[in-house]
């Protein structure tokens, strides 16, 4: 057998080799309001090659129709029913746990009260309504009040369930505090832990395959410790794309839980083939480019497409933090801009 390498190999184009493919939003398909250049055209491709497309989202503030809208605003095909959110897979958790028609009292809008009137749960907002358990959500509006009656709850022993820990949300101004602050407030408060249903704890990945189908899954992200350590954790292979929130130096540092099977720097690559960089000694190389680390730095020499320039870049830093501990230094690499040295989406 071979040496094994740090990311995986397709022959395939991924498109065809998946039949589902769990999208996340922000930094994949859109950033803030704008579509990322050239993601509709990659989905629309994507799906008439018949792979199901689903739009996978910890955001439980916005129900599944007002995420299609803005999808279809930025001119991606999408339908109510092909967005899941951590909402949704809350509301699943509970319903499995509770009678039909239990209350629930939430910390959170009006993303959380679709989902459980939809697994036939009723949501209120008062322990006078002697509610069973809790669930909370980041949304904008949220009122103070709610989040102290709802956190009393939890401490009196309901139980709880958080639609996700993540710990900022992206907003105009930079990112903010996300529904992971209110959690630690809630958690520390009440000296309880939560159910975590979205990324990258199982239930929203599962929730995802109920609802869209698909036998062969494939994770889309550009997040390391959501998507792809989700992915990971839920036993399905992932594409980590380079438009969102991950940098170089992120990527370098990459735990080994936290690295996906194929990486891209777009969505282009769903259409195309993933071979695995080589390996010469402590040097990878794919197409025309080659990288090393020389005395703990990270070089980058030659000439390509930006999807194996990044390929040969985190096969370097990934085998060089596994052998040596150290992350290596990237003072001075810069990655290839769109359409430098071949197609760079």
């Amino acid at each position: 057998m071979g040496e094994a390498r740090p990311l995986g190999t397709c022959d395939d184009p991924l498109q065809q080799t998946y039949d589902l493919a769990m999208l996340d939003l922000d930094g994949v398909v859109y950033v803030g309001r704008s579509a990322v250049p050239g993601a509709a055209d990659d989905l629309g491709a994507a799906a008439e090659s018949g792979m199901n497309l689903a739009f996978v989202t910890n955001n439980a503030a916005r129900p599944p129709r007002v995420v299609a809208e803005h999808l279809t605003e930025l001119g991606v095909t999408a339908a109510p029913e092909d967005v899941v959110t951590s909402a949704q897979a809350a509301a699943r958790v509970l319903a499995e746990r509770l009678d039909d028609g239990a209350k629930v009292f939430v910390i959170g809008g009006e993303g959380l009260f679709e989902a459980l009137e939809e697994r036939g749960l009723r949501p209120v907002q008062r322990l006078a309504a002697q509610p069973e358990a809790v669930v909370s959500g980041f949304h904008p509006d949220l009122r103070w009040a709610t989040v102290i009656e709802g956190a009393i709850g939890v401490r009196n022993g309901l139980p709880w369930v958080a639609s996700n820990a993540d710990m900022t949300v992206p907003t105009p101004l930079g990112p903010g505090p996300g529904n992971g602050v209110l959690v630690r407030a809630v958690a520390e408060f009440a000296e309880a832990t939560p159910t975590v249903a979205g990324k990258p704890e199982s239930p929203l990945f599962h929730e995802t395959r109920r609802r869209v189908g698909g036998e062969h899954a494939l994770v889309v992200g550009d997040r390391l410790d959501t998507d792809i350590e989700g992915a990971r954790r839920a036993g399905y292979d992932s594409l980590l794309v380079m438009t969102g929130v991950t940098d170089l130096a992120v990527l370098v540092g990459a735990p080994r839980e936290q690295r996906p099977t194929y990486l891209a720097a777009g969505l282009a690559a769903l259409g195309r083939p993933h071979p695995a960089p080589e390996r010469s000694g402590s040097a990878w190389t794919q197409e025309g480019w080659t990288a090393q680390v020389s005395e703990g730095t990270l070089g980058v020499e030659g000439s390509g497409s930006a999807d194996a320039w990044w390929r040969v870049v985190a096969c370097a830093a990934w085998t060089h933090v596994d052998d040596t501990g150290e992350i290596a230094g990237t003072t001075g690499l810069a990655p290839p801009q769109p359409g430098e040295d071949g197609d760079g989406r």
